[in-house]
């Protein structure tokens, strides 16, 4: 009786296995759930992009997809984590005949350990190839085993050859990748590992990217990479960052801002001083993610430890923009931090005086050089010290806002809801800073002039002039 239940069994399994093969033939629809950072947000538009051109329809609803596609981040531990429990939950909500495709850089750094960390997955994409996502998707179609891996060889990202728009419009923004891999040599950082060697992208694509972007309506263009300071090196192109944004400016005018993020500490800040301070639409906004204040600690993390280019670089940019925005990001708790190095870091965030700071935990991630050394600072001091971190930096965010009572800006309408509309002055990027919040509605994409009224720590409340 057990052997014949184990037959049945089998027996049945196999008219599963014969039904899902034959189910794999329709795939007519998809969704792409995007996790992570802006920059994912960009490869998720391009495959939903190279899709439509390919024949198949996008849903605004996973479960009425026949295809759900989760583009996956896997930088850090607890976006794996977030990443991970969504393609399990989709994993068990899927109806039969529907399929799962885990993308980007989570399938990338784990590949075929997903297969056993997620039941029910049908493919793995990694982000070294997402512009071959159709060619998943058909052999998807077909009879075969699942789940399927797809990892030709490559050191590199390929990028797609057809005209799509590398951007993900939002709104009346759009963020706009220039490049993508990333040759530094961070301890704490994966991303070389999962991106591979960064690679630029030509300059006519970018402005043709632009142009089809102005021609949608964007109001904002948002330029991203890894590191959008080395844009243009490995095209043998000096101040390549420069050299692009001087012909993004000229050829679509019409776009009011251009915001540049992911700054790399150390590279090229005259040429962006200049730009930034000339009567053009690149906004005074500088993001430089400089992850710590006292050099030992840096020297560990292999980044720049010159501390004094920063403090004359910071000098430089105030002295020829009086109002420009400074964004940062710093990463508390890195292998051997003391309290007297932290101390230094509050004195030095004190001292700069940043509109917007990002703080992070230290996370030991494994293939990172990191990841060699003990992980000594515990959770609780960890959490200890970017608690009094953000204390004094919300201190500062406050008074820093509290300069702008009674002056003017611009502000892009991004919102509108019981009587109010919320937007983003050229201070703030979307998402990471803060708000300018006024007590009447007006039209979502308007680029208004307001005075601002009253701070709060993060946002500013505004009237139109």
């Amino acid at each position: 009786m057990i052997l014949s239940g184990c037959i049945n069994d089998s027996l049945r399994k196999d008219d599963r296995m014969e039904n899902m093969s034959t189910s794999k033939r329709i795939i007519k629809t998809f969704y792409i759930e995007s996790l992570g950072c802006a920059k994912n947000s960009v490869d998720s538009r391009s495959m939903a992009e190279l899709l439509d051109m390919a024949g198949y329809e996008e849903h605004s609803k996973a479960l009425d997809s026949d295809l759900i596609i989760v583009n996956t981040c896997g930088f850090i531990q607890p976006a794996r984590e977030e990443s991970l429990q969504v393609l399990r939950d989709f994993a068990r909500e899927k109806r039969p005949g529907q399929f799962l495709i885990a993308a980007g850089c989570l399938g990338e750094r784990e590949k075929q350990q997903l297969a056993a960390q997620v039941d029910g997955l049908d493919a793995v994409l990694g982000t070294r190839r997402w512009a071959d996502i159709v060619s998943v998707v058909e052999k998807l179609r077909q009879p075969g085993e699942s789940p399927y891996f797809y990892f030709p060889p490559t050191e590199k990202i390929v990028e797609s050859d057809q005209p799509i728009v590398r951007a993900a419009l939002q709104g009346s923004s759009a963020y706009l990748k220039i490049a993508d891999g990333c040759d530094r040599s961070c301890a704490f950082c994966a991303i070389p590992l999962i991106k591979g060697p960064m690679f630029s992208r030509p300059i006519p694509e970018i402005l043709a990217d632009a142009q089809a972007l102005a021609d949608a309506g964007a109001k904002e263009l948002i330029l991203i990479a890894q590191d959008t300071t080395a844009y243009g090196r490995d095209l043998g192109l000096k101040d390549g960052l420069a050299v692009l944004l001087r012909e993004l400016s000229g050829s679509v005018p019409h776009i009011p801002w251009v915001r540049v993020m992911y700054t790399f500490p150390g590279m090229h800040a005259q040429p962006l001083i200049e730009l930034m301070a000339a009567d053009n639409n690149i906004l005074p906004y500088l993001d430089m993610p400089l992850q710590h204040a006292h050099p030992a600690v840096l020297k560990r993390m292999r980044r720049l430890s010159d501390m004094g280019w920063v403090r004359d670089t910071i000098g430089k940019f105030r002295q020829a923009i009086p109002d420009v925005a400074l964004r940062t990001t710093f990463i508390v708790g890195f292998p051997g931090e003391t309290e007297a190095e932290f101390q230094e870091l509050l004195d030095f965030t004190a001292e700069m005086r940043f509109d917007h700071v990002g703080i992070f935990p230290y996370y030991h991630e494994a293939d990172t050089p990191a990841f060699l050394l003990e992980d000594s600072v515990s959770p609780e001091v960890k959490e200890e010290r970017i608690q009094r971190l953000a204390a004094l930096q919300e201190e500062i965010s406050r008074s820093r806002n509290e300069e702008w009572v009674g002056r003017e800006m611009d502000v892009l309408i991004e919102g509108i809801g019981d009587g109010i509309s919320v937007g983003r002055s050229f201070r703030d990027a979307p998402e990471i800073d803060g708000l300018v919040l006024l007590d009447e509605v007006l039209a979502e994409g308007d680029l208004v002039r307001v005075q601002v009224s009253s701070a709060l720590t993060h946002d500013l409340i505004a009237h139109r002039v």
